[in-house]
């Protein structure tokens, strides 16, 4: 009968940063980072929840039966037939004595547009806490807006998620944008989904008005807060020179929507049988490189006479589902000469991403649904963000439309 190895002695070191250390002694073979004030930490597979584990041995389910001010205890049980590993701590009284590492309490301010938004935001997590505005209006019309409990917000990280979907909704947020970071706050970040009006981005004659550039002068001139400039997320901006029209005043973060369409792209049946069209060159050098495992299709409108129409440029569309990738899409004109193109070139199915659906004049009608073999005339999906909360409520439910949210996304910003 084989003779039972002896138990590992373990070492438990603090440092200043309110985490403990755990090695097995005389080799540092596990290592284990805990943040103090965390009453129950799990951590399942490869999902880490606000603790490291680096391992370099077969896997082990560990136990920490007790944490006065930092372990007492340690028991170790071998799982060699387990795949996971789950890791629980117990640290009684702790729990609001250590501020965790990276984390930040944020009260997330929104507009009636984008509410629902900021509710799925604050869901993602418990240390975000919305806090309303009084939206009402002066007799005449203009503004006649109440911040609630503004002395309750000192020394607190504060955001606010914009939505800019109309000159007029425009102007009654800007005095809020500019209010907040002077009542005295850690910090102040602007979530503005959708940059509105990044297509006009750029004179082509004498008299011309860049009003991107106008809208973001204007987001740059900010008041700083006491944290310092104004931190702004938005998502997939129109040309990627336009990051480069804000201020000093300003720190403008750029996010992309690109990773929750690779996401629901891996969830289709057919995902590995998926190509990626771009309507155009502008297209292709804003997301090629975040698609570029994905074979690739380019498409280029070219001048026949009097008319503009869409050819194929480089790639081959036969036998594939493909999906259309841009940034926005208004009356969707382009969309459906790109679709009709692939669709004579032999494109099994054809569905659509754009981060940010406008679809003036309810122009979203346009797209009709395929059920299957009528690549030419409808699409299989069509996905869109949240970034335009009105169109939202329009598609919702429509087939071939899908609404991906940003929620995650942001919620991960706002704890950056």
């Amino acid at each position: 009968m084989a003779a039972t190895p002896p138990s590992p002695s373990y070492l438990v070191s603090s440092n200043p940063s309110g985490f403990t250390h755990v090695s097995k002694s005389p080799k540092p073979f596990y290592s284990v980072v805990l943040p103090k004030q965390e009453s129950v930490i799990s951590v399942k597979s490869n999902r880490i929840s606000r603790c490291e584990i680096r391992c370099f041995e077969p896997r082990r389910s560990w136990t920490f039966e007790h944490v006065p001010e930092m372990i007492d205890s340690v028991q170790s049980n071998s799982s060699s037939s387990s795949s996971s590993s789950t890791v629980s701590v117990s640290a009684a009284n702790a729990a609001s004595q250590y501020p965790t590492r990276n984390s930040k309490m944020v009260s997330l301010f929104y507009c009636d547009e984008t509410k629902p938004l900021a509710q799925k935001i604050a869901a993602e997590f418990d240390a975000i806490k919305l806090r309303n505005i009084n939206w009402g209006k002066f007799p005449d019309g203009f503004p006649n807006i109440f911040i609630p409990n503004a002395q309750g917000i000192r020394g607190q990280h504060v955001a606010f998620l914009a939505s800019f979907s109309s000159p007029a909704v425009i102007f009654e947020q800007i005095p809020v944008i500019y209010a907040l970071p002077k009542l005295f706050i850690a910090s102040f970040t602007l979530v503005l989904p959708f940059f509105p009006t990044g297509t006009s981005e750029r004179m082509e004659d004498e008299g011309d008005v860049a009003t991107a550039f106008t809208l973001a002068r204007l987001l740059s001139n900010i008041p700083i807060s006491r944290g310092g400039p104004t931190s702004l997320v938005t998502f997939d901006i129109h040309a990627l020179q336009e990051r480069f029209y804000f201020g000093d005043n300003i720190l403008p973060c750029f996010e992309s929507g690109i990773p929750l369409l690779k996401r629901r792209l891996q969830e289709l049946p057919d995902s590995d049988n998926i190509s990626i069209a771009f309507p155009d060159d502008g297209a292709w050098k804003r997301f090629h490189k975040q698609l570029q495992h994905f074979p690739t299709i380019v498409c280029a409108k070219v001048r026949e006479g009097d008319h503009r129409i869409v050819r194929i440029k480089e790639g081959d569309p036969k036998g594939q589902h493909v999906v259309i990738v841009d940034d926005l899409v208004q009356s969707g004109g382009t969309l459906i000469e790109c679709q009709k193109v692939l669709a004579a070139h032999g494109a099994k199915k054809i569905s659509a991403y754009v981060t940010h659906g406008i679809f003036p004049n309810k122009s979203w009608a346009r797209f009709q649904h395929d059920n299957g073999g009528h690549p030419e005339t409808a699409f299989t999906y069509f996905w869109i963000t949240d970034s335009c909360p009105l169109t939202v409520k329009d598609v919702m439910n429509k087939p071939p439309f899908e609404v991906l949210s940003l929620a995650g996304s942001i919620a991960a910003s706002l704890h950056i």
